[in-house]
């Protein structure tokens, strides 16, 4: 069997119980996009061992979502390619869905929750993904649980969000330790063998039919390239140059372990040297996991618990017992990561509105709001990046064409827009339009 999900990462959506009689077991995968380090598909498989049932792992994509466009949807898509990969390899359903014009998918995931036993998704803390899973869980007639892997932090590991990283990192320090004995098993199909085999009725697969077989190839990138350019999704925003998935995300990720991470501590703040890691976009998309990045460092580090600091100081340095570039990166998947989550998970009816900002923030604000600003520039001169700042205008035509900044000088490309906007409620809605329309890991709890 395999292991549990510790319960603190398991919430129920609603009251229905578990239906013996069901044909199969839901994996709705909506945000946690991976086969690896993934406790929703663990807690997926360990209900299918203990009921004997199949297991359905449902991978679907809308086009109807705001600011759905190439760029995203062949982003996700390069990770669908690894999924069908593995997902082949074992006793598993995988069923990957591409809606073809909006509202086309309506019915899917209710067709295969009206014939589950039980239902398992993915728990994100933003983006519309909170209001959907809600609404299916509302007419699921079965269990259906929430599963958060988030983060190393679990988001009910806090009962409030912080508004700084020291305050954030005490709170870590105090809270982490038991959290580092629980991570997610490292490759959850190896524990499915046994698992009987689900049989799909022919009639869901003709009213919703999957991504074939031949899209899903490893080298059939035209084929792929056309089926997306066929969507009625943002087709101006084009697909960036580096491929999705989680064996993209590994290969980045051991290039940077095995090399870059001696310089990240000296270098990190130096936008014309490459020595961060280029994960974000993969932890956005759920492609790899915080728990594996984590896992890695530990390697690198041949480290153990035994080596953490007895006192929670909050400071960034010396807590982890390991090399300064070591904690360096650290500090920054887990405390400066999984405080936007935090925030957003604290935060889920305002968390992109003006009015979630901190009072100091919002007076500091108010204060400057008459600030004489002598050059505004509209949001459609922004966006093209024809300002008279020719470092910002580069910082956004590489957001524009590789959907990322470096996270140095993001930080400028943020101030000057508030700077050059009317008000800071119109500089927020730029910021929110531009970083979520353009980066491709946009529209996460960080971005905001």
């Amino acid at each position: 069997m395999i292991p549990a999900v510790p319960p603190v990462r398991v919430t129920g959506l609603n009251t229905a119980p578990v239906r013996v009689d069901g044909d199969w077991v839901v994996y709705w995968m909506v945000a946690q996009r991976r086969t690896r380090y993934n406790f929703a598909l663990q807690h997926a498989i360990g209900l299918a061992q203990r009921l004997n049932k199949p297991l359905v792992v449902l991978e679907a994509l809308r086009v109807g979502y705001p600011w759905a466009s190439a760029r995203i949807h062949r982003f996700i898509v390069d990770g669908m390619v690894d999924n069908a990969q593995r997902f082949a390899a074992h006793p598993v359903s995988y069923f990957p869905y591409l809606e073809p014009t909006e509202g086309a998918g309506k019915g899917l995931v209710g067709a295969l929750v009206a014939r589950a036993a039980a239902v398992v998704t993915d728990e994100f803390p933003c983006f519309f993904l909170p209001r959907m899973v809600a609404a299916a869980a509302a007419r699921a007639p079965v269990q259906f649980q929430q599963v958060d892997s988030n983060g190393v932090l679990p988001l009910r590991a806090t009962d409030r969000f912080y508004t700084t990283a020291h305050s954030f990192r005490r709170h870590l320090h105090k809270t982490l330790r038991p959290h580092l004995d629980q991570f997610p098993v490292s490759d959850p199909l190896d524990h499915t063998a046994g698992l009987p085999a689900a049989s799909l009725p022919k009639t869901l697969i003709e009213r919703w039919p999957p991504v074939a077989a031949a899209d899903l190839e490893p080298g059939a990138h035209a084929r792929r390239e056309a089926l997306i350019g066929r969507l009625p999704i943002d087709q101006d925003v084009a697909a960036v140059a580096y491929r999705g998935g989680t064996q993209a995300a590994e290969a980045l990720l051991h290039t940077f372990i095995d090399g870059q991470i001696g310089r990240y501590l000296d270098a990190r703040n130096q936008p014309e040297q490459v020595v961060a890691s280029g994960l974000s976009p993969y932890l956005h998309f759920g492609h790899i996991s915080g728990h594996e990045m984590v896992a890695e460092v530990f390697r690198r580090e041949s480290w153990d618990q035994s080596k953490l600091a007895v006192k929670a100081t909050g400071s960034r340095a010396g807590w982890w017992g390991m090399s300064p570039a070591a904690e360096s990166f650290l500090d920054q998947i887990i405390t400066w990561r999984e405080l936007g989550y935090c925030f957003t998970f604290h935060r889920a009816d305002d968390y992109d509105r003006y009015e979630s900002l901190p009072p100091w923030a919002l007076e500091t604000l108010r204060v400057h709001a008459q600030d004489p600003r002598p050059e505004l520039y509209t949001r459609e001169e922004l966006d093209a990046g024809r300002t008279r700042d020719m470092l910002w205008n580069a910082a956004q035509m590489q957001l524009r064409g590789e959907g990322r900044i470096h996270n140095y000088l993001r930080m400028l490309w943020g101030k000057k827009i508030l700077q050059w906007s009317s008000t800071p409620q119109e500089a927020l809605a730029t910021l929110i339009e531009l970083n979520n329309r353009y980066a491709v890991d946009g529209r996460n709890p960080n971005s905001y």
